[in-house]
């Protein structure tokens, strides 16, 4: 007779733990062991719980392949989280890992493998090819495609959270965590109108950073209009203008006033130093109604010069894309409150495409197509699968995308994803990864369930977007590592730069204002406060706004840091070894960051990796 001790780990958050019947079954190249009923003395399977018990075998079972769990009904359904199993063969000096980290339902059987990563060239038994197989049918079941709305990508296919499966819905926690704070944060709404600058202060006391506050003291500064554009949430509007667009006419003598002494517009922009935001992209988006009060959008171009003194500096706005007589070009000579409005203005459409464009698309719906496509294409044995998992995709395809789809940016979508070889927080740590697992670039081309995996993501996942850009087909190392690497970097570093700062930047209501009452001025004398205050967001909308932008970019309660991960899914050295040398990586890059900056009047802290979360999940 032949004893296995085998150890189950029961997962840690709420309800993970379970008062039903739980059996294993150890699957081995020479047979199965006995169908044992794990029960010991005392309570088994409770939160967080790691249990040890005794499984017989009546002869040798060679090389242990899977293992496998069962779970049926005591008094009632209760579902279990396992975490994984460790099985220490007999007379051997090795304990064997099977993750699992899924949620076991019903009256239900699963089978588990070893955690030793694996293609599926490495894998030549029928009964480990089979339990690949059946595992990918049913997750294809589970997890399907759906087009929510043209010109974006694809998602998966579930309208509420409670139509996910339950391995990737929220924890009990954070559920309740992102229901309780927001609703605590909503009940702040008052629903009557400011009547001056100052009054936005009254919801501006309790919750604030370091930013929001000079953000409240500095935001009229046109200095500081132009740092936000290049560090604020969304620095990719920004670009460099070396030739003024037709629609944007703007003479040297508009904005002579505003240039170094010695120099001119026509010098500066073949110097380099103009920059242009044109929110092209809003032109033509129809008037939205809240509560039968028209809502107003713009759709600006801003040109800004470098000034040798003052920094980067907005120096003409124009606040629609068609200039005529109703369309004046806002200056800072201008009536103060006329060139104060006009950057509202900016800002108003900045607070739209950075929202929609920069955080939702590009980094949530994007990242929403390797996750889905992941769970449908590659077994949990793939090393993809695992280095997808451990480093990013965790088991959230967030609740905050089944819920919040607004639909505004349908046919807005393109040059979502660009990949970038330079990805500094993960290329070498996938590089590595990859080169451990697939010697050859021919292996990456015969990895059948590899190129399924680009096959879904390219053809179901972007197929509202003919012109993404990403092949069909990987045929080298270095492009699964690229492909990988920005994948992680989007939605880590991208998400967390985009996310975590729009409490900061839009805490101050009139720095990002969410929504306009009041259409664009057309003329710049008329311009007075109570023009100012009829336009920006009432109080209803602006406690509106700090609450969900507190609740989204705050640090959340559940964060795992970047190269953290709290489940195992590598179990060999080599591969232990890449991630502890990225954690070492990620220590010295969070010191230069510190270091750089050390001493300055307003720091850029968004991107240390001690701050970025290792997955999208919120």
């Amino acid at each position: 007779m032949e004893v296995y001790t085998v150890t189950v780990a029961t997962g840690t958050s709420e309800y993970s733990g379970t008062n039903n019947y739980i059996f294993v079954t150890l699957v081995g190249e020479k047979g199965e062991s006995e169908r044992t009923l794990l029960d010991n003395p005392g309570l088994d399977f409770c939160r967080g719980a790691v249990d040890q018990y005794k499984v017989t075998s009546p002869s040798p079972l060679g090389s242990l392949l899977l293992v496998r769990l069962e779970k049926q009904r005591y008094w009632v359904e209760d579902n279990w989280f396992c975490r994984y199993v460790t099985v220490e063969p007999p007379a051997e000096d090795k304990v064997l890992t099977f993750p699992c980290y899924r949620w076991l339902i019903g009256d239900i059987k699963v089978e588990i493998r070893e955690g030793t990563a694996k293609t599926l060239r490495d894998d030549s038994l029928p009964q480990l090819l089979a339990h690949r197989k059946t595992e990918l049918q049913e997750r294809r079941m589970a997890y399907r495609w759906v087009t929510w709305a043209p010109g974006i990508p694809r998602c998966i296919d579930a309208t509420t959270e409670a139509d996910l499966p339950q391995d990737v819905r929220f924890d009990n926690e954070k559920r309740s965590d992102f229901e309780h704070s927001l609703h605590y944060k909503l009940a702040i709404r008052f629903g009557k109108s400011w009547s001056d600058l100052d009054d936005f202060k009254r919801i501006f006391w309790k919750l604030r950073s370091p930013i929001a506050e000079y953000c409240m003291e500095h935001w009229k500064e046109d200095r500081f209009f132009g740092y936000q554009c290049m560090n604020g949430s969304n620095p990719r509007m920004i670009k460099s203008c070396n030739k003024l667009p037709e629609n944007f006419p703007v003479t040297s003598d508009m904005v002579q006033s505003s240039m170094a002494p010695r120099t001119n517009l026509d010098k500066e922009l073949k110097a380099g130093n103009i920059y242009l935001l044109d929110y092209a992209i809003m032109d033509g988006i129809p008037t939205n109604t809240i509560k039968s009060k028209p809502q107003y959008i713009a759709a600006p171009l801003c040109l800004l010069y470098q000034h040798p003194d003052e920094g980067l500096i907005p120096i003409a706005i124009q606040l629609e894309q068609t200039p005529d007589h109703d369309t004046p070009i806002f200056l800072p000579r201008d009536p103060p409150l006329a060139w104060l409005l006009a950057k509202i203005w900016v800002r108003h459409s900045e607070f739209q495409v950075f929202q929609l464009l920069s955080h939702l698309l590009r980094t949530h719906l994007v990242i929403e197509v390797f996750c889905v496509a992941t769970l449908r294409q590659l077994p949990a044995v793939h090393p993809i699968y695992k280095i997808r998992v451990s480093a990013n995709m965790t088991r959230k395809i967030t609740y905050l995308l089944s819920t919040s789809r607004t639909g505004s940016f349908c046919n807005i979508a393109p040059n979502v994803f660009v990949p970038n070889p330079n990805c500094p927080f993960s290329f070498s740590f996938v590089s590595g990864m990859v080169s451990l697992y697939y010697q050859s670039d021919h292996d990456v081309q015969e990895d059948l369930e590899l190129q399924a995996w680009i096959r879904d993501i390219t053809q179901e996942g972007y197929t509202e977007l003919p012109n993404f850009g990403l092949p069909s087909k990987l045929n080298t190392r270095e492009e699964l590592s690229t492909l990988v690497s920005v994948a992680i970097f989007t939605s880590t570093a991208q998400h967390a730069a985009t996310n975590n700062g729009q409490f900061d930047w839009c805490a101050w209501v009139p720095n990002t204002p969410c929504t306009m009452r009041h259409p664009p001025p057309t003329d710049k004398d008329a311009v007075t406060m109570e023009m100012i205050m009829a336009t920006l967001p009432d109080v209803s909308q602006s406690c509106l706004q700090m609450a969900i932008t507190w609740h989204l970019g705050r640090a959340q309660p559940d964060a795992i840091p970047l190269g953290q991960y709290t489940q195992e899914h590598f179990t060999e050295g080599e591969a232990l070894e890449l991630i502890e040398r990225f954690r070492r990586e990620l220590k010295d890059i969070e010191g230069h960051i510190l270091n750089q900056n050390e001493g300055l009047e307003l720091p850029y802290l968004f991107l240390l990796p001690s701050r970025i979360e290792n997955s999208i999940t919120i």
